[in-house]
């Protein structure tokens, strides 16, 4: 059974991040969401909040789980069973930082393979941290995020 993970802060889940899940799910036996606690962020959503909000917005995926992680990620995807590492480029300025990235978890652990996939183009300009600035400005994000994520964000900008 082939797994692949897909780490990140998902700080929320937006819909670009659920379309390189759907479409990765149908690659692979099984795609784990790595959340990654990743305090150095200060993530709006704790973490049991965004396991939460991603559980629910991919519950239509059967072979898709989500996990929360705090360590090193190579010993993560170990961890999980992984064969790969999936990231997401948006755009060129993305490939850069996620090629490091690539051979930093190359250089730690050579049998765990990179995939990057890009999202569907009405996606591309959509990020976490844009989805939070508008919400906390009062700005509609319904297009950019579940309908619970965006329910949360209500929330939190109360």
């Amino acid at each position: 059974m082939k797994t692949i993970v897909y780490p990140g802060t998902f700080d929320p889940i937006t819909n670009g991040h659920i379309d390189l899940i759907e479409r990765a799910s149908k690659l692979f036996d099984k795609l784990i969401v790595g959340i990654a606690s990743n305090q150095k962020k200060s993530p709006l959503f704790d973490i049991d909040e965004r396991i939460a909000l991603a559980s629910e917005s991919l519950q239509h995926l059967p072979n898709v789980e989500i996990k929360g992680f705090d360590y090193l990620l190579v010993n993560f995807v170990k961890d999980c069973g992984g064969v790969a590492v999936m990231r997401g480029l948006r755009a060129v300025s993305d490939f850069e930082y996620e090629f490091q990235l690539a051979n930093m978890n190359r250089a730690l652990s050579p049998e765990i393979e990179s995939i990057f996939l890009t999202p569907a183009e009405k996606f591309s300009y959509i990020s976490s941290s844009l989805v939070r600035e508008i919400s906390s400005l009062d700005g509609d994000v319904t297009k950019f995020v579940p309908t619970n994520v965006a329910n949360a964000l209500l929330k939190k900008f109360q």
